[in-house]
């Protein structure tokens, strides 16, 4: 394959619960420092939460703020991020030929719902209702709000991918940059969620909302004692680039992005399918040319769920059955579930492995579930192994939508971690 063919990451800006650039989010994760505390949510009082305290004026002008959305802050803040991580001369880039590909799970819902509260504090006078409202709220907002802020004049939308959207969103730039419709993609997944009333009553109506005296041990994926989700918000948007034009500015290059599969479910609205995520990990290790025993990481998406975990285990299980050296490692047990910015967002904090050779640890996991054991599983102390040289990321969601992504150290390109 020659290297207009191969696609790699340049630059990553994100904001999590407990971090707000790659560096700090990394130091967190090995140091098993939780971004999740108590907040208030309307009508619902204390609930345990992932929010976000990154500077939404950072890029954006309070006017723009007001007329956009918490996920358009988000996504701005991360593209830029992103491109200034990236080494990027923005003003010589060809902005018709950026593109602009977000995974999201919901979107416009915080603004949508403080209009609802303010007509119902006013004898619903429906001319309360913003002007801003359509804009804020159509489906390719987040991305939108992007190329208004960057003047990005290539194609954008989002993708309504779940939880899965992270992913997702990934591997649509990584698509449209070999089917050469963009030469730079700006690709990821975020999510307002926390922000939100609707989901935390949805979640709490499931029986499937996480609650623990110390918020920080609320998100307990694989332990026997978990009960439920932690709702987060965040993003991490990546700056992707055909390795030719990466080598042509002599970029720095976190890895490349050699193998992914995306499936469905078709069996429930919620419950996930062991065979389907088996057949979706397998898939992506296929169109990687690599075996099971090729991959040194797996990142569960492990929601702290019983049937989530139990059913993810089994099929991580099962599909790595031929590997004795794969390690295994998940994410939400430091910031929650951060929905459609999950998977993007995990990816960025398991990269560092490709320089440091450490795998950061699950979070919270003290009493493992036995349904959740498995081989060479990380949980509670970073590992050192001192080779990474692969990772394949899991993101699942809602509706039986499944994602694998598998990223690859390029030993003689790699990007430092500063």
């Amino acid at each position: 394959m020659n290297d207009t063919q191969r696609i790699v990451i340049t630059g990553i800006g994100l904001t999590a619960p407990n971090g707000n650039s790659l560096p700090e989010f990394r130091e967190n994760l090995l140091n098993c420092v939780s971004g999740v505390a108590h907040h208030e949510i309307r009508y619902m009082g204390k609930q345990v939460a992932g929010m976000c305290n990154f500077d939404e004026y950072k890029y954006q002008s309070k006017k723009l703020r007001r007329r956009g959305t918490r996920a358009g802050s988000i996504s701005i803040y991360c593209a830029n991020e992103a491109i200034a991580d990236a080494g990027i001369e923005w003003t010589n880039i060809d902005k018709s030929q950026v593109g602009v590909y977000l995974g999201i799970t919901e979107h416009g819902n915080v603004e949508t719902e403080e209009e609802i509260f303010q007509m119902h504090q006013n004898n619903l006078d429906y001319k309360l209702w913003s002007p801003h409202h359509n804009p804020r709220t159509v489906a390719n907002s987040p991305a939108g709000e992007v190329t208004l802020n960057l003047n990005i004049t290539g194609p954008h939308y989002t993708l309504g991918s779940a939880c899965a959207g992270g992913n997702v969103g990934i591997i649509q730039g990584v698509q449209q940059l070999l089917l050469g419709e963009v030469d730079l993609a700006l690709a990821g997944g975020i999510s307002e969620s926390s922000q939100t009333f609707g989901i935390f009553a949805a979640f709490a109506a499931q029986g499937a909302l996480a609650h623990h005296d110390d918020p920080t041990k609320a998100s307990r994926p694989l332990d026997k004692n978990r009960n439920g989700i932690a709702i987060s918000e965040g993003g991490a948007v990546y700056v992707l680039e055909r390795l030719s034009d990466a080598k042509k500015r002599s970029a720095k290059i976190y890895g490349e992005i050699i193998g992914y599969a995306i499936n469905s479910d078709a069996t429930d609205f919620v419950n996930p399918n062991s065979e389907r995520q088996v057949q979706c990990m397998h898939k992506a290790i296929k169109r990687a040319g690599l075996t099971v025993s090729d991959i040194d990481l797996v990142n569960m998406h492990a929601t702290g769920t019983g049937t989530g975990d139990v059913n993810e285990t089994n099929a991580v299980r099962t599909a790595f059955s031929d590997s004795k050296s794969t390690y295994v490692n998940f994410t939400k047990g430091h910031i929650g579930h951060c929905m459609g910015a999950a998977g993007a967002l995990e990816l960025a904090g398991n990269l560092p492995s490709f320089t440091d050779g450490i795998i950061h640890p699950g979070m919270n996991c003290t009493d493992l579930d036995p349904e959740c054991a498995l081989p060479n599983l990380v949980v509670n102390e970073p590992k050192l192994v001192g080779n990474v040289n692969t990772i394949l990321n899991n993101s699942f969601g809602m509706l039986g939508i499944n994602s694998a992504l598998i990223i690859k150290k390029i030993p003689s390109l790699r990007r430092t971690h500063t």
